[in-house]
């Protein structure tokens, strides 16, 4: 099917979606301060507790000023821990900075995370996740590794709960059986956070709307969804969820399949080929399947080789789409896709 055909597909109109109150828990400071260097972590400590809960990001570049990216925007710290507009004025991260905060996120062994630097980030416990840059070391073609570390980004995660409230009767209409769902954003937009509420609410059951609760299992490949530790998740997942926790996402679907009997299987960034034939296989198997993926629109997964093979394959039945318009999270628009009926926003 042809994109123009597509986006008549999806533009019919649907239901408003439901407006509902939303509690965000502001990331753990703990959590963070102890993967810093100790002259990076002193402002990060004395930093206010306003601007920490509206904090989405904390950046390491070597030789320049230490910055955090709120809700916004950004701002450099002082020594003192104080924001300040004036470059000239914030602590500049030095190279011992970078080592030291980078030995204590890889806990002494760079080597133990080779994988996960050839992914160019490093999952911390609370899921927050820390991007990495410097030169990158090539092995056939191919990234190995990152040397020379020079910056680093914490992506820090938050839980806000009631943010996927707005969705839950798009993801299960009437019928009472779940559709298949994809969440899809640029980085940044809240994908994964949609994600975990939405597992929480179908997990847990909306009791006031009458919708039973149903057994979920979670791949959470880079432990950013349920933040476990030691296997049992930090953040809540609900009540009926199952996770494998730092599992390849194409072998958990399936382990999931074969020993959990999941209703709906849920993980977060599919992209390779391998994970799109494991969530296919999963609803062959009956079950639903919610997932996230990096893109601005349906038009854009549709033209990326092994995204628009998903799409056109209807695995999906709904789509949502999210932006940072009005900040992190907002819904831009449910589209139905090939085998849905419930339109667009």
């Amino acid at each position: 099917m042809s994109r123009p055909e597509l986006a008549a597909r999806t533009q019919s109109p649907g239901p408003p979606l439901r407006r509902e109150t939303i509690a965000i828990r502001a990331p753990a400071r703990e959590e963070v301060v102890s993967f810093l260097a100790p002259a990076v972590r002193r402002p990060v400590e004395r930093l206010g507790e306003g601007l920490w809960a509206r904090a989405e990001e904390l950046r390491l570049r070597r030789g320049r000023p230490l910055s955090l990216v709120s809700d916004s925007g950004d701002v450099w710290l002082s020594p003192q821990g104080l924001p300040t507009s004036d470059p000239t004025a914030a602590y500049v991260v030095s190279a011992e900075d970078t080592r030291r905060t980078l030995s204590l996120v890889s806990q002494g062994s760079v080597y133990a995370l080779e994988e996960e630097f050839r992914q160019g980030f490093v999952t911390l416990p609370g899921g927050h996740r820390v991007g990495l840059v410097g030169r990158a070391l090539l092995e056939g073609g191919r990234v190995r590794t990152i040397t020379h570390v020079a910056g680093l980004n914490f992506r820090l995660s938050r839980e806000v709960r009631g943010v996927a409230r707005p969705l839950v009767e798009r993801v299960v209409p009437s019928s009472g059986r779940p559709l298949s769902t994809l969440i899809v954003s640029p980085p940044g937009c809240g994908k994964t956070t949609a994600l975990r509420d939405l597992v929480r609410l179908l997990s847990d059951g909306v009791p006031e709307i009458g919708l039973r609760g149903f057994r979920v299992g979670l791949v959470d490949e880079r432990s950013e969804v349920a933040a476990c530790y030691e296997g049992v998740p930090q953040r809540d997942v609900g009540l009926r969820t199952d996770v494998l926790d730092a599992c390849p996402k194409a072998d958990g679907v399936v382990l999931l399949l074969r020993a959990m009997s999941p209703e709906i299987i849920a993980a977060d960034e599919v992209g390779r080929p391998e994970d799109v034939r494991a969530l296919g296989e999963a609803a062959c198997a009956g079950a639903a399947v919610i997932a996230t993926a990096h893109g601005s629109s349906l038009d854009d997964l549709a033209g990326r080789p092994m995204l628009g093979e998903m799409v056109r394959s209807g695995l999906f039945q709904v789509y949502v789409i999210l932006s940072r318009r009005r900040g992190p999270g907002t819904v831009e628009a449910v589209l139905s896709g090939w085998g849905g009926g419930r339109g667009a926003r």
